[in-house]
C-alpha cells in the first residue's frame, strides 16, 4: 500500500528542510500543505520555496492561482486525492492544519462557494458588521453559533457563506466521521522549545524583511481586502501604509502575530494522538533516519 508521509509543524520549526532532505533521498515529490503557498504573488511572505528548490525537487500546489482565486481545504484535498493517484510517491509538507487534516481525516462535503454569495455575505459584514453576521448566525445555525469562535469573523462569515450556498446549515452538514483512504499516512511533527522557536520566528521575520517583504507588500497593496492576503506579515505591513503603525511596530507585530499562530498550530497538533515527534534540535541527517526508518 502506498504512504503518504506528512511532515508538519509550527511555523519556522524547519519543516521545509527536513521535507527537502527526505524528498532527496527518496525520489518523493512535495506537496505543499500551506494554505497561502497557493497563490502567486507572494512568495516571500509566504515562504514559498525558491526556484533552486523547486528545480531540486517537484513541488505540486504551489503559486497555481491567482490572489483573487476561491480555494478552501475541501479543494485542497480533492486536488491532493488527484495527485496520489499516480504512481508517485509523496511528501505532504505543510503548517495549515485544516489542508493536512483534510487530506489525512477527510472533510464534510461543503459546497463551493460562488461569486455571489461571497459578495453578499461581504456587503452584510459592511453594513450590519459583527452584529449583522452573528445574528444572523444565531438564527440560521443556532447549533453552530454556539460552538463557533464568535471572535473569528473569518470563520462567521464562512459559516453564512455556506448556509447562504447550500440552503442548509454547517451543523446539520458536518458528519464528524473519519474517511477510510486507500493509502497509509505517517505524520511526522518537529518539536521545539518554546523559546528557541520563538528566537527562530523572529529570525525568520527579520530575513523576510531583508529579503524584501515590505516591497512585496506594496506591489499587492491595492489587493489588500481580498481574503488571501488577510495573513500575518501583510496585514500588519497594510496598518503600517495606512499610517496606523509605525514600520517598527509593524514588524514587532509580525513577529508576535507569528508566534500567536504558531502556538494554535501546536495546540491542534497536541491533539492528535497520531502524530510521530521528532526533535527539531537533532541534526537533519539524524531526523530524516529516523523518518526513514519509520516508513521503510
Amino acid at each position: 500500500m502506498k504512504t503518504l508521509t506528512v511532515i508538519t509543524g509550527p511555523t519556522a520549526s524547519g519543516k521545509t528542510a527536513l521535507a527537502l532532505e527526505l524528498a532527496k533521498r527518496t525520489g518523493m515529490e512535495i506537496i505543499s500543505a500551506d494554505s497561502r503557498q497557493i497563490y502567486k504573488d507572494i512568495p516571500i511572505g509566504t515562504g514559498a520555496p525558491s526556484r533552486e528548490e523547486r528545480a531540486a525537487v517537484p513541488h505540486h500546489l504551489v503559486g497555481f492561482l491567482n490572489l483573487e482565486d476561491y480555494y478552501s481545504a475541501s479543494c485542497f484535498e480533492r486536488d491532493v486525492l488527484n495527485l496520489l493517484l499516480s504512481e508517485r510517491n509523496f511528501i505532504m509538507c505543510g503548517g495549515s492544519m485544516m489542508y493536512v487534516d483534510a487530506v489525512v481525516n477527510g472533510i464534510d462535503e461543503i459546497p463551493t462557494i460562488s461569486t455571489d454569495v461571497r459578495d453578499t455575505i461581504a456587503q452584510i459584514k459592511e453594513s450590519e458588521g459583527k452584529d449583522g453576521l452573528l445574528g444572523r448566525l444565531k438564527m440560521l445555525d443556532p447549533v453552530y453559533y454556539e460552538e463557533v469562535d464568535r471572535k473569528n469573523l473569518k470563520r462567521v462569515a464562512h459559516a453564512l457563506e455556506i448556509i447562504f450556498e447550500s440552503g442548509k446549515q454547517v451543523s446539520e452538514l458536518r458528519t464528524g466521521q473519519k474517511k477510510k483512504r486507500p493509502f497509509a499516512i505517517k505524520t511526522f511533527a518537529i518539536d521545539l522549545p518554546r523559546e528557541v522557536l520563538f528566537e527562530r520566528i523572529n529570525r525568520r521575520v527579520d530575513l523576510m524583511i531583508d529579503k524584501g517583504l515590505e516591497e512585496e507588500a506594496r506591489r499587492v497593496y491595492a489587493k489588500r481586502h481580498l481574503n488571501s492576503l488577510n495573513t500575518v506579515g501583510y496585514k500588519e505591513l497594510f496598518l503600517y501604509f495606512d499610517g496606523v503603525y509605525t514600520r517598527e511596530e509593524a514588524i514587532e507585530k509580525i513577529k508576535r502575530n507569528t508566534r500567536v499562530y504558531a502556538k494554535k498550530q501546536l495546540t491542534w497538533l497536541k491533539k492528535n494522538h497520531d502524530v510521530i515527534w521528532l526533535d527539531g534540535r537533532c541534526e537533519l541527517d539524524e531526523i530524516t533516519n529516523q523518518i526513514l526508518c519509520i516508513i521503510k
